[in-house]
């Protein structure tokens, strides 16, 4: 049964989309099948892995709202070992639409379910909120993984984060962890990135993974050709921290 991980972060800006491509692609590279869901109503999970979102003819909108098959929206992406459920701006209004469904926060594990038993992993980019989608899918996931930007603003959102993530466990998911904490945008030069680091390395202590990924102008030209970032530049040091937060998952797991 493939392990559900959901990338999340109430915060935009943090490398939320980026880390759940690059994750999902280390992954297949390492000879795992991976399922990659976007859940994003941006779609840049999707453009980020070279599929048009203006094109997809059922999303994971249809999935998660229309009851449509989640193995009838799947798409083969042109990287090793990588699938992806694709979004686009039709998921904009889902949480309106979704607070008259019976059983709302369960949504997602049940539209799950047919294809969870195809997969070694099923990693799902959250929407930057803590809304009803997010705790849908938190709801079903196995662990999250948090990305968090080495700046002061990162460190505010927290407890925020940690509130909803005990609510979920408590009312809905009780088996929910903490798959790993991510450090983003890293620049080992400042003082503040370094401040940050520790302060978040003391409160998740072991969950932070090692490699932290560094601020890249490769990192961000990447998605722009639909191409993560192993496949772009293979000795970018971002692939290098990529593949070692994949390598560290796989170890736990």
């Amino acid at each position: 049964m493939g392990k559900i991980i959901a990338v999340a972060n109430q915060k935009g800006g943090v490398g939320k989309t980026t880390s759940a491509i690059n994750i999902a692609a280390c992954l297949g590279h390492f000879g795992k099948k991976v399922l990659l869901i976007d859940a994003d109503p941006q779609g840049n999970s999707t453009s980020g892995v070279g599929v048009d979102k203006e094109n997809v003819e059922i999303s994971f909108y249809d999935v998660l709202i229309g009851n449509e098959p989640i193995e009838k929206s799947v798409v083969e992406t042109e990287w090793e070992n990588l699938w992806v459920c694709p979004c686009n701006i039709d998921l904009a209004g889902a949480e309106i639409e979704l607070v008259g469904v019976t059983d709302r926060e369960f949504q997602f594990s049940k539209s799950l379910e047919p294809v969870r038993d195809h997969y070694d992993y099923i990693i799902v980019d959250c929407p930057p909120s803590l809304g009803l989608i997010t705790i849908n899918i938190l709801s079903g996931s196995d662990s999250i993984l948090i990305p968090l930007q080495c700046e002061y603003f990162a460190l505010e959102g927290l407890s925020q984060l940690m509130n909803t993530l005990r609510k979920i466990k408590s009312r809905y998911n009780e088996h929910l962890e903490i798959e790993g904490v991510i450090l983003t945008m890293y620049d080992g030069r400042t003082n503040l990135t370094l401040q940050v680091a520790e302060e978040i390395k003391k409160y998740f202590g072991e969950k932070v993974f090692k490699s932290p990924i560094p601020r890249s102008v490769r990192l961000g030209e990447a998605p722009s050709y639909g191409e993560p970032i192993l496949y772009y530049d293979k000795r970018s040091r971002c692939t290098e921290a990529y593949l070692n937060i994949a390598k560290d998952i796989l170890e736990k797991n």
